[in-house]
C-alpha cells in the first residue's frame, strides 16, 4: 500500500511543469528555439543557480549581463520562442527515482530559465545523453508535447568546451595524445546521439552544431602554452575536433556546423606566430572598447567567472542568426551592428555608472 501511495503521489506530481507553460499564446510565426550544452548557454538571470550574493555572471552587474539566449529573446523575441521563464525541472534523487518508475522527469536539474533551454553549468558532452540529466532525451519529451509546431523548431548544441580545454596541456604536448583522441571521439559520438535522438521523433527539427573555440584565447591562459610549438599543437588538436564535427553535421539531415573557433579568431584575433597573445579591441557603436579581457565591467570581453561578457554574447547571438539564415533560409531579421549597439550601450553605460566599476 505505500509503494502504491508513493506511486500515486509521483504521478500526480509529473514532470511540474508551470501552468505559464502549459496555457500560453506565442506568434504564429516564432520558431521555437531550444538549446543543449554547458555553462556557455545557460542563462545568466537564473537566480537559483545564480544568486545575487554568489557573485557570479557579472557579479554586481549580473541584472545587465545576459547570456545569448536571453539576448535573442530580447531582441528577436517575435521571431523566436524559446519556452517562458519558468522555475522547472527536479534535482537530486528525482530524476533517477523517475526514471526508474518510467515517470517524466521534466528537466534536470531544476533551474529558472527559459522552458526549452536544458543547458547547465559544468556539464560535458556525456550529460547529453547519458546519466540523470541526459539532456537530448529529456528535451524531446518535451518537443514530443507540440509536435507540429516543432517542425518549424531549431535545436542549438554547444557542448565540448569544458572537456576540450581540460586537457589543453596534453594538446600543447601532443595533439594526438590517446587523451585528445578519446574526447574527441567521445564528444563527436554524445553530440551524435543528441541529433539523431532528435531526428527520430522530430525529423523536419533543424539543429545547429556548434564546434570548440580555442581555450587559449581565455585570457586566464595567456601566460600559458607561450611557444610557437606549443600553439600550433593546440590549434592542430582543435582543428581535428571541429573538423570531425563539421563531418558529423553535414553528414546529418537538416543539420549544420556553426564554427565558434573561427568567429573568435574573426572576432577577439588569436595568438601570434610565437604563441603570445595578439588579440584586439572591438569598438561597438563609436564607443564602447571592449577587450579580450577579464573583468565584469562591460569593457571586458570575458567575465571574472571566465564566462563570456555582455558585448561577447551580444555579437555572438548575432552571428547565430546569420548562420541560420545562411544555413537553413530562416526568415529571420539580421542583428545589425546598430541593433546590437542599441542594446548593449544603455546596459554598458548603466554598469559603468554603478558603484565599483
Amino acid at each position: 500500500m505505500l509503494c502504491a501511495a508513493l506511486g500515486w503521489g509521483l504521478l500526480r506530481w509529473g514532470d511540474g511543469l508551470p501552468d505559464e507553460a502549459r496555457q500560453r499564446s506565442v506568434p504564429a510565426t516564432a520558431i521555437p528555439l531550444a538549446i543543449l550544452g554547458d555553462s556557455n548557454s545557460h542563462s545568466y538571470q537564473d537566480r537559483l543557480s545564480f544568486p545575487e550574493a554568489s557573485g557570479e555572471r557579472g557579479g554586481s552587474n549580473q541584472a545587465r549581463t545576459f547570456q545569448w539566449g536571453e539576448i535573442l529573446a530580447r531582441l528577436r523575441g517575435d521571431e523566436f520562442d524559446l519556452g517562458p521563464w519558468v522555475r522547472w525541472g527536479h534535482s537530486g534523487i528525482v530524476p533517477r527515482l523517475f526514471d526508474l518508475l518510467g515517470l517524466p522527469v521534466g528537466r534536470a536539474p531544476r533551474k529558472e530559465d527559459y522552458l526549452y533551454n536544458f543547458a547547465h553549468s559544468a556539464m560535458g558532452c556525456n550529460e547529453l545523453t547519458e546519466g540523470k540529466f541526459r539532456q537530448a532525451p529529456r528535451l524531446v519529451a518535451l518537443m514530443d508535447r507540440e509536435p507540429t509546431r516543432w517542425r518549424q523548431g531549431v535545436v542549438v548544441i554547444r557542448s565540448g568546451l569544458g572537456d576540450w580545454s581540460a586537457h589543453l596541456a596534453e594538446q600543447a604536448g601532443d595533439p594526438q595524445a590517446p587523451v585528445v583522441r578519446e574526447v574527441l571521439e567521445r564528444c563527436t559520438q554524445r553530440i551524435r546521439e543528441s541529433v539523431r535522438l532528435i531526428h527520430v521523433r522530430h525529423p523536419d527539427t533543424r539543429v545547429v552544431v556548434v564546434g570548440v573555440s580555442n581555450e587559449a584565447a581565455d585570457p586566464l591562459q595567456f601566460e600559458r602554452w607561450q611557444s610557437a610549438r606549443e600553439s600550433a599543437n593546440i590549434v592542430s588538436a582543435l582543428d581535428r575536433l571541429n573538423a570531425a564535427l563539421r563531418a558529423m553535421a553535414e553528414a546529418e539531415p537538416r543539420t549544420i556546423f556553426f564554427d565558434d573557433d573561427a568567429w573568435v579568431r574573426a572576432h577577439w584575433g588569436a595568438r601570434d606566430a610565437e604563441g603570445k597573445p595578439a588579440y584586439r579591441t572591438l569598438t561597438i557603436g563609436g564607443s564602447l572598447q571592449v577587450s579580450n579581457t577579464l573583468g565584469n565591467a562591460p569593457t571586458h570581453a570575458i567575465l571574472e567567472d571566465d564566462h563570456a561578457g555582455l558585448v561577447y554574447n551580444a555579437l555572438w547571438a548575432q552571428a547565430l542568426v546569420a548562420r541560420l539564415r545562411e544555413g537553413f533560409g530562416l526568415p529571420l531579421t539580421p542583428l545589425s551592428d546598430a541593433d546590437v549597439a542599441r542594446f548593449v550601450l544603455p546596459l554598458a553605460e548603466a554598469s559603468l555608472r554603478a558603484p565599483g566599476s
